[in-house]
């Protein structure tokens, strides 16, 4: 929002703080500028989930009502875990720039495959039109949020609710990552080691339900890289309404969806150039098949380790691990052949990263390219700086965004995307490119047994 014309982070700004002051959201921008921004968005795959992007394209319009074109700087106050920011840099410059035409239909439909549900591109995306969960809840709608013993508190608004779970403000820890599993003994031409990591979608869970109704999907416009696919939020809502006779709305907060929403399991592994090795895992249903499948020269351990709740469904959980750790073995990064069938292939410097990547019909290359940025983005951090802290009892201490690893803006190196076309059935090209940028980005870094590995102790 902007207060006064400055630009405010909305969500950690209380209503008494701009009391008696000038408030603009997204919506109270001028017609043509409104429209604008959704046009430069949509043009450059700038916005996919649309969550994160008013707060964004405020931003940029006060950045570019002042003069300024730092739009990496302006970006320190946010985070677009979809896009890679790069994306949003370009919408910046072709903000009055007249778009080519598209076929957004069919930008919709690349724009699903990669984010694994329906998902729809067009311009009023970026400017909050997304759909998201508790957008069309009822004005008087019970609220229920988690209240940290299992259950669920209840109250007339939000703020009632937080002061019946006795809910507390998440605070970043000093306590440093740990790795919860060993490598296994052996000869191994490569070894890798990592911790849990956050998939720090934006949109946390939330959904709500009337009385015998059908709860909301916390879905919306995007997938949140699998770690929604098992959500309680609508199943809860259900319940509720049906116990209180009124509508209920469910929202989790940001240290909620880190407490108990899943994560990526660690791993501990050893491998030979020859591809047989050894993987141990972090006990998780689906992630051994995926192993496997993938690499069936490695054996897979499944440990049983107290920490938070993971998951098979996250972006390319467990083949992108054996992915990495056979190309380390090797020597050197090279094409990947991903489940869905899509090859690609990654050079990763520090001042630029080249894609390559084969997906069948692109069906829209602005949405792929995207995706594949994105994907860029999420490999580059979670090879460098990305993991949560995690107690020998297993609870999560990092409850907050900041606290993720996330690499900022700033942080983040141009991209260049090349597409090849083919008539080939559209599948997901954005999961195997963050497989060949994470298996690259390590042999560039001489292949570090313990991710991430950057960011020291911490």
């Amino acid at each position: 929002m902007l207060v006064d014309g400055a630009p405010r982070v909305a969500c950690v700004t209380p209503a008494r703080r701009v009391a008696g002051r000038s408030v603009t959201t997204v919506d109270g921008l001028p017609d043509d500028e409104r429209a604008a921004w959704g046009e430069a968005f949509c043009a450059t795959g700038a916005s996919q989930c649309g969550f994160c992007t008013p707060g964004i394209v405020l931003r940029l319009a006060a950045l570019r009502a002042k003069g300024s074109a730092d739009v990496d700087g302006a970006l320190l106050a946010h985070l677009c875990r979809c896009t890679g920011w790069r994306t949003i840099g370009a919408a910046f410059d072709a903000y009055g720039v007249a778009a080519a035409p598209r076929d957004l239909e069919a930008a919709s439909r690349r724009a699903t495959i990669e984010g694994g549900v329906p998902q729809r591109v067009a311009p009023d995306v970026s400017l909050g039109g997304g759909g998201f969960a508790d957008d069309t809840a009822p004005a008087d709608a019970l609220v229920a949020v988690p209240d940290g013993r299992g259950g669920w508190a209840v109250g007339e608004t939000l703020t009632d609710a937080r002061r019946a779970a006795g809910k507390v403000q998440g605070r970043r820890t000093t306590a440093a990552l740990q790795h919860p599993l060993e490598v296994p003994a052996g000869e191994w031409d490569a070894t890798l080691r990592t911790t849990w990591v956050e998939p720090a979608y934006l949109e946390v869970d939330a959904s709500w339900c009337s009385p015998g109704g059908e709860p909301a999907s916390p879905l919306a416009n995007g997938g949140a890289f699998g770690g929604k696919a098992a959500s309680d939020a609508p199943a809860v809502a259900r319940r509720l309404a049906d116990e209180h006779g009124r509508p209920v709305r469910v929202l989790l907060s940001r240290e909620d969806t880190v407490r108990v929403g899943p994560k990526r399991p660690p791993v501990a592994a050893g491998a030979r150039a020859d591809g047989t090795g050894v993987l141990r895992v972090a006990r998780t249903d689906g992630v051994a098949d995926a192993v496997r499948a993938f690499a069936p020269g490695l054996t897979v351990e499944e440990v049983d380790v107290s920490g938070p709740p993971t998951s098979a469904a996250l972006r390319a959980a467990g083949w992108a691990e054996a992915h990495v750790l056979l190309r380390g073995a090797a020597g050197a990064a090279g094409p990947v052949r991903s489940p869905s069938g899509a090859v690609a292939e990654a050079e990763v410097a520090e001042d630029l990263v080249r894609i390559r990547v084969s997906c069948g019909d692109p069906l829209d290359e602005v949405v792929l390219r995207s995706y594949c940025i994105g994907a860029t983005h999420m490999a580059l951090g979670w090879v460098r700086s990305e993991g949560i802290a995690v107690d020998d009892a297993g609870d999560p201490h990092d409850l907050t965004i900041r606290s993720f690893g996330i690499l900022r803006a700033r942080e983040m190196p141009p991209v260049e995307v090349e597409i090849e076309r083919t008539s080939g059935n559209p599948v997901n090209g954005s999961d195997a490119v963050f497989a060949a940028v994470a298996a690259a980005e390590w042999i560039g870094e001489g292949c570090a047994q313990d991710w991430p590995t950057r960011r020291g102790g911490k």
